[in-house]
């Protein structure tokens, strides 16, 4: 299972709630990216530059991609913006877009440490990215949760609830 959707969406949280309810692992992305690259996703940007992030990304849902199942696990966020990657999501399970409003996200954000492309404003930059990304996470998605009115609790309760067969 896959979850995508923005930074601060609830990625991470609500992959652990599935992975409490069902016994199984938990992908985290940013853990995966920094393993593999050995930086932080702010730090691969600033010392390597956009592109170099992008595939790095990719890697991470390749490495995704590739573990033995069931699992879950959240999806780096940039990866829908390139055709090849969301051919691969549709194909690699049951994906789920955690549609966080930017509002929302904006204070969750302001909470954590620094965060790439939230320099500035960061409320004008996640109405940016939605405003772009919304239909490429729609395109992919098989489910669509509003993470503005679920908890995480919530949200892997509809998720399990939606899956064709129920885990053990």
């Amino acid at each position: 299972m896959l979850l995508v959707g923005l930074m601060a969406s609830g990625k991470s949280t609500v992959a652990q709630a599935i992975a409490t309810a069902t016994g199984w692992p938990a992908l985290d992305n940013d853990a995966l990216l920094e393993r593999s690259t050995g930086c932080t996703a702010v730090e691969l940007l600033q010392s390597h530059g956009l592109e170099r992030l992008r595939s790095a990304e990719s890697d991470v849902l390749t490495l995704t991609l590739s573990m033995p199942g069931p699992l879950v696990a959240g999806v780096p966020a940039g990866v829908v913006l390139d055709a090849r990657d969301r051919v691969r999501l549709r194909a690699g399970g049951h994906v789920v877009y955690l549609r966080t409003p930017p509002a929302v996200l904006a204070r969750r954000v302001s909470k954590k440490d620094h965060r790439p492309f939230l320099d500035g404003d960061p409320g004008a930059a996640l109405q940016a990215m939605t405003a772009e990304r919304d239909p490429l996470y729609r395109e992919v998605a098989d489910q669509v949760l509003d993470m503005a009115v679920l908890t995480p609790a919530q949200a892997a309760r509809e998720v399990l609830a939606a899956l064709p067969t129920r885990p053990v």
